[in-house]
């Protein structure tokens, strides 16, 4: 049975990952650095070169819901550094003409379903915004930031306590992408298990198999004893012999 549930992720070349105590880990590029907690008494992370090892305790469901769940935020650190996240939103208006616009860490919403006063939505961390028209672009390299700066302005830009058939005015998010084109067949490696890194000095060495032929004896087959005949088989003949 096992003492405790392991899972590993192989970091791909070009990003830098650093344990900067049991529980926090760093990864960085030429793009920027993210930091992340994952604080549990069931969860141990340790680092060998590119590999991140995930040890967890005890051996139950739970655990291996936590371990599953920090290995998607390791990788959407990873997927932020490499691609970035980008998140498109549409102004839409039947009536009354919105606009927006970025000041500093805010996005103002003003003229929303005809209000005199302005709407303002907090961007998240180091999230940029964009607004070309009616098209709002949210993009970064944080997933958390990005989705969650998306989310303040598509629930500011909310229509309440009124039919939403008849009030379609809104921004709403439409499509969900990376900021550089992701290959299909990216994938991150993650095993099951402690991997040890080899070391690039040395080559590994390949045993030599010797096949061991097994000669089969071919033994001779046993002379057969005469068998003595007894008296009852005596008396046997003699009545056979008889009736003929």
């Amino acid at each position: 049975m096992e003492k405790e549930i392991v899972q590993t992720i192989t970091v791909p070349d070009g990003i830098k990952v650093e344990l900067i105590n049991d529980h926090t880990i760093s990864v960085s590029n030429d793009k920027g650095t993210l930091t992340r907690t994952f604080k549990s008494h069931m969860l141990t992370l340790s680092i060998n070169g590119q590999k991140v090892t995930l040890e967890g305790t005890p051996v139950n469901k739970k655990t291996r819901a936590l371990l599953m769940t920090v290995i998607a935020h390791i990788k959407n650190m990873i997927k932020g550094l490499m691609f970035g996240f980008k998140y498109n939103l549409k102004i839409v208006y039947s009536h009354f003409p919105m606009t927006a616009k970025v000041e500093g860490s805010e996005l103002i919403i003003t003229n929303f379903i005809g209000e005199k006063n302005m709407r303002r939505v907090v961007i998240v961390g180091e999230t940029k915004v964009e607004i070309k028209g009616e098209d709002v672009t949210v993009s970064g390299i944080n997933i958390e930031e990005v989705s969650q700066t998306a989310t303040n302005i598509e629930q500011k830009a909310k229509v309440k306590g009124k039919d939403i058939r008849r009030y379609t005015d809104g921004i709403y998010l439409v499509k969900k992408e990376t900021m550089e084109e992701m290959p299909e067949d990216f994938a991150i490696e993650m095993t099951r298990g402690k991997v040890e890194e080899l070391d690039a000095t040395k080559t590994p060495k390949t045993e030599e198999k010797k096949e061991v032929k097994e000669e089969t004896k071919v033994e001779a087959p046993k002379e057969e004893t005469p068998v003595e005949k007894t008296k009852v088989d005596e008396v046997k003949e003699e009545k056979k012999e008889g009736a003929e």
